[in-house]
C-alpha cells in the first residue's frame, strides 16, 4: 500500500463505528467513500463527510481505493467481496465471518487465478487480536515446559435474544456469530482439524454446542465450544488446560483479563486498566497488522477458509 491508504467503507452500521474510530486514529488513512443503500448521509470522518453511494459498484466507478472494508450483514459478504475483487485492485477486509456457507467459499476460491483472492482478501478475526489472547499466546510461547494444550473449553454468551428477530437478521445465529470468533481465536493456540460432535442450531439458533479435534505439539485434544444468546449480559471465557504440567490458563474475554495457575500457585496474570473499549482494543492491533505490509496469518484468506470449513462442516 502507499503511504496514504485510501479506504472505502461498505456498510455503516454498529460495527462500522469501530472501524471508523480506529481508522481515524491513523494519520496515514483517508476515508474516500462510504456505501450504504439504507442511509442518505455518510458518516463523519475527522469532521468531514466523504462521498456517499448506494452501491459499491457506483463507488468503484468513481474511486480507486487501496482498501475496501466490508462491514455489512453476513449474507452480503460474498457478493460484495466479488465486486471489490473484480471492479478494483484494492485489498479487501471483510467482517467475520468471511462467508456464510461453503458454496460461497468455493465461489471466492474460483476467482483466485484472476483476482488474487489469497493475496487480497482478509477477514476481521478481531478476537484473535484481543489483549488477553495476545497475553496468553505470549505466556505459552515463553513456557514450553508447560507442554501441549490437552483440553479447551470456551463459552461465548451475548444478550442478543433481547433484540428478537433483529438479532437473527443481523447475525444469523449464535453459532454463525460467535463460532467464528471462537475458532479464529483458538487458532492462536492450537491447530483445529475437524468437527467431532455437537448441535450448532440449538434453541432455534439462539445457542450452540460443538466439539472439535485439534493438534498441539505432539498430542491431540478436544475443544468444547458453547455459544448462547439466552442471557441478559455478555460473558465470554476460555480455559486452556496443559494436562502434563497441571497448568491452566483462564481467559476472560469480556473483561480482557486472564491468569495462569498450577495447583495452588498463581503463575502469571493479565490485567486491564479499563481505559480502552473492548472493540477498540481488538481493532487497533488488527489494523496495525493489516496495514503493516505483513498481515498476521490469522487475517489471511487461507485462515478464513479453514475456519469456514470447520464452522460450516456438515
Amino acid at each position: 500500500m502507499s503511504d496514504l491508504v485510501q479506504v472505502g467503507l461498505v456498510g455503516v452500521g454498529i460495527i462500522a463505528e469501530t472501524h471508523l474510530a480506529v481508522l481515524a486514529e491513523r494519520a496515514g488513512v483517508s476515508l474516500e467513500f462510504a456505501v450504504d443503500p439504507h442511509l442518505k448521509e455518510p458518516p463523519a470522518f475527522r469532521g468531514t463527510k466523504p462521498p456517499h453511494y448506494g452501491s459499491l459498484s457506483d463507488a468503484l466507478e468513481a474511486h480507486q481505493p487501496d482498501l475496501v472494508v466490508i462491514a455489512t450483514p453476513t449474507d452480503t459478504h460474498a457478493d460484495l467481496a466479488v465486486q471489490a475483487l473484480t471492479l478494483s485492485s484494492a485489498q479487501v477486509l471483510v467482517e467475520k465471518p468471511l462467508v456464510r456457507d461453503l458454496t460461497s467459499l468455493t465461489r471466492l476460491r474460483s476467482l483466485d487465478g484472476s483476482a488474487d483472492v489469497r493475496g487480497r482478501v482478509f477477514t476481521a478475526h478481531h478476537f484473535a487480536f484481543s489483549p488477553e489472547v495476545d497475553w496468553a499466546a505470549e505466556e505459552i510461547a515463553e513456557h514450553p515446559e508447560w507442554g501441549p494444550v490437552t483440553g479447551v473449553t470456551s463459552a461465548f454468551c451475548d444478550p442478543y435474544i433481547l433484540r428478537g428477530e433483529q438479532a437473527f437478521a443481523s447475525y444469523v445465529s449464535s453459532w454463525m456469530d460467535s463460532g467464528v470468533n471462537q475458532l479464529s481465536m483458538l487458532s492462536r493456540f492450537v491447530k483445529l482439524t475437524e468437527l467431532t460432535s455437537g448441535d450448532r442450531q440449538m434453541d432455534g439458533g439462539a445457542s450452540s454446542w460443538a466439539t472439535f479435534a485439534y493438534r498441539s505439539r505432539d498430542t491431540t485434544g478436544t475443544a468444547r465450544l458453547r455459544s448462547s444468546w439466552l442471557t441478559g449480559s455478555s460473558s465470554k471465557e476460555t480455559v486452556l488446560t496443559f494436562g502434563r504440567s497441571g497448568v491452566e490458563i483462564w481467559i476472560d474475554h469480556t473483561s480482557m483479563t486472564g491468569f495462569a495457575a498450577q495447583g495452588t500457585s498463581l503463575l502469571a496474570a493479565h490485567g486491564n486498566d479499563g481505559l480502552t473499549p473492548r472493540k477498540i482494543a481488538h481493532y487497533r492491533p488488527l489494523y496495525e497488522s493489516l496495514l503493516s505490509g505483513r498481515p498476521d496469518p490469522v487475517l489471511s484468506f487461507d485462515t478464513a477458509a479453514t475456519v469456514t470449513e470447520l464452522h460450516c462442516a456438515p
